[in-house]
């Protein structure tokens, strides 16, 4: 069953890992079964207690990491999330660095003899 957490927003439930890939295993097997997509995720939601939307949110990620869809992999989301923040943190480090130098050199031209 979903477990309730604290959030800000009373309905918010997570799920976890297994939680996730239960639903999806059992989605997909609805789908063979029936032979159609047709309201299989609100079936396996309604049963097991899950969001519609979570439920559909778990099958499609899946099928983008399965490679039969396309989009945004989690590894590839998590590889750019990682990337974007090296970045910022490489920004930050040569806008210091610019600062720094611009003191220096200014601390230079006071030294040097008129």
């Amino acid at each position: 069953m979903p477990t309730q957490k604290p959030s800000g927003h009373p309905a918010t439930r997570r799920y976890s890992p297994s939680e996730k890939q239960q639903a999806v295993r059992l989605v997909r097997q609805l789908r063979a079964e029936l032979g159609t997509e047709h309201g299989t995720v609100q079936r396996v939601a309604k049963q097991l207690g899950f969001g519609v939307e979570s439920v559909r949110a778990g099958v499609r990620q899946a099928d983008i990491d399965g490679g039969s869809k396309p989009g945004t992999s989690t590894e590839d989301a998590e590889r750019i999330k990682r990337l974007q923040q090296e970045n910022r943190e490489l920004k930050r480090a040569n806008e210091t660095l610019r600062h720094a130098s611009a003191y220096f050199a200014a601390a230079e031209l006071d030294r040097l003899p008129k």
